[in-house]
């Protein structure tokens, strides 16, 4: 069998994690953990299959939560550091995170204010993230830095304030950018906030670090790291979700019906809305193995999903042959920001979630049931 996706084990739908392509991302990593003598840990929010934590544990430090329900993810499945930050913790958020975490950031300074004493108890070290106000997203839904940003203090708001019991700042402006952004981002850091510096132990420069893609200078941003380590005696920590599953697996779909308003619409047993909404939100368009272009192939098809949305409809393709009920369909690049962004809207059914393991077996890991669409709702 030449393509291991092909396996007949494995059902449609489904997300198919590739362990082989998930380790040699790993090992990058630790590769830029060792020369910069920096810690890099799992975001959460970008990658939750927990059962490749076993995996990831091996070469990163731990994970950064973004939820008490991440939190306890991180503490109970993989068993490392945890990392938490939020927008807002309310009273029983911190009581349960103050049994979860190892650091926690701040958003903001009332925050801090309102419960430093109690973490502090707790032995856990606090951060406050800063906003460098430094673009580099290209897509405005995720810049952080934007004008009318709620995410992150300015350095105006820290003059003559007692950052007693701070341990570390915590920011995050980046996506999906290479090591150029985040030199830049650092000399952003350093023009607003260098006096403060010298006190800190720590810097979490967030994710976005897409180091694991085709091109990114790994051993600039190596350089870059372990320069300003150096220069201000600080623990550097990033916390990458994307480029640990970066083009770790796909989403396995298939044709169910094909019909024809304005040109052949193939309906899949996927949907763009519940099982890869950044489709419709960002947009982007994902690519299909073995399609081209509209035209650019013999056979032209816009590829609809199952959900009664009318705009659940991903742009066209093109085939080289004409496309059957059956066939399957794979769509590239599924596993970081997708899975943990499904839904069960029109009660679809879910892709199952399953690891191609390096030695070509394929493992299913969870298969989701009426039961588990039931139970989400009351």
């Amino acid at each position: 069998m030449n393509d291991p996706i092909m396996n007949p084990d494995i059902p449609s739908p489904c997300y198919v994690c590739e362990e082989a392509k998930l380790e040699a991302n790993l090992q990058l990593m630790k590769r830029v953990q060792d020369e910069a003598g920096v810690s890099i840990i799992l975001a959460l929010k970008g990658f939750s299959m927990w059962s490749t934590f076993p995996l990831v544990g091996k070469y990163l430090q731990g994970c950064t939560a973004s939820s008490v329900w991440e939190a306890k993810l991180a503490k109970f499945e993989m068993g490392k550091e945890v990392h938490a930050y939020s927008p807002a913790y309310k009273q029983g958020d911190i009581d349960e995170l103050c049994q979860l975490v190892n650091h926690i950031s701040f958003n903001s300074l009332t925050q801090w204010q309102r419960y430093k004493e109690q973490v502090a108890k707790a032995g856990i070290s606090m951060g406050l993230r800063i906003n460098p106000e430094h673009r580099e997203a290209e897509t405005e839904l995720y810049d952080p830095s934007a004008p009318g940003s709620r995410l992150g203090v300015m350095a105006k708001d820290l003059e003559g304030v007692d950052l007693s019991g701070i341990d570390g700042f915590h920011v995050h402006n980046l996506c999906e950018c290479d090591s150029f952004a985040a030199e830049r981002t650092l000399a952003a850091v350093e023009q607003r906030f260098a006096k403060y510096l010298p006190k800190l132990k720590w810097l979490n420069l967030g994710g976005g670090h897409l180091m694991t893609r085709q091109g990114y200078d790994v051993d600039h941003l190596i350089k870059t790291l372990r320069a300003f380590r150096e220069k201000y005696d600080l623990e550097i920590i990033l916390e990458p979700g994307s480029a640990v599953a970066w083009q770790t697996g796909p989403l396995v779909a298939e044709v169910v019906d094909i019909v024809h308003n304005d040109g052949p619409i193939a309906i899949l047993d996927i949907s763009a809305t519940a099982h890869m909404p950044d489709v419709l939100e960002m947009p982007y368009r994902p690519v299909i193995r073995g399609a081209g272009l509209p035209d650019e192939k013999a056979y032209t098809y816009r590829l609809g999903g199952n959900s009664c949305l009318a705009g659940d409809v991903i742009e066209k393709y093109s085939f080289d042959h004409e496309l059957q009920v059956g066939e399957r369909i794979i769509f590239e690049d599924m596993i970081h920001y997708t899975m943990v962004k499904t839904t069960f809207f029109n009660g679809v059914e879910h892709p199952s979630i399953g690891i191609l393991h390096k030695d070509g077996s394929f493992e299913l890991v969870r298969k989701f049931e009426y039961e588990d669409f039931r139970d989400k709702l009351s």
